[in-house]
């Protein structure tokens, strides 16, 4: 579901910066949002207020819903490792995310948009489900109808927003695809989470 609410405020209200969520970015000194930001105090957060925070931050970047949310938490249960760790590799590997951090579009939403209007193909299939997850040796790449249109192709030209993490590798002569190249490691998430305060969150 897209965020539909102000996404600089989100962002100031997480105190951190969400590159799938927008290209923006916020002093990290300002101020709380809402009309009293200017002479309120910020209050030390709860225990479930950190928890929640972290959460959020996780569902805002990726652009997925609670329920979703909870569904990659199951799953992230059942394999072997951390399971917070899990959680954001699954994450990691939706289609959304990949489109986006191989710089075929600017954000996710923006990447979610063009899966769902069928411009993104894994090998030589159309897929238009955001949530799917690709695995290791897919090639993944616009199709031919959105490389005819000048603003998409632009967009991919222009390339990546972020360093292309360690399981990506963008195709050398062809700035609309890129494979993937292993399976995403901790270190490839792109903004601070502490995972383990979001496991926390759902055991209480």
């Amino acid at each position: 579901m897209p965020v539909r609410r102000p996404r600089l405020k989100l962002l100031r209200r997480l105190g951190t910066p969400l590159p799938g969520l927008t290209r923006k970015t916020v002093d990290p000194e300002a101020l709380p949002p809402g009309v009293h930001g200017a002479t309120a105090r910020r209050r030390r957060p709860s225990p479930h207020g950190l928890r929640l925070r972290e959460k959020q931050k996780v569902r805002f970047n990726y652009g997925v819903t609670e329920r979703q949310l909870h569904r990659y938490l199951e799953a992230a249960r059942v394999l072997p490792g951390a399971t917070g760790e899990n959680l954001l590799l699954l994450l990691e590997r939706r289609l959304d995310n990949v489109v986006f951090r191989l710089g075929l579009a600017p954000t996710i939403p923006a990447a979610r948009q063009l899966i769902a209007h069928g411009h993104v193909q894994v090998g030589e299939q159309r897929v238009d489900r955001a949530s799917y997850l690709v695995c290791i040796g897919e090639m993944v790449s616009l199709r031919p109808g959105a490389r005819a249109r000048p603003s998409l192709r632009a967009a991919a030209e222009q390339g990546p927003a972020l360093r292309v993490p360690s399981f990506l590798r963008r195709d050398a002569t062809d700035v609309g695809a890129g494979r993937v190249v292993a399976l995403p490691a901790r270190s490839d998430v792109p903004f601070p989470v502490r995972e383990a305060l979001i496991i926390e969150y759902y055991a209480r």
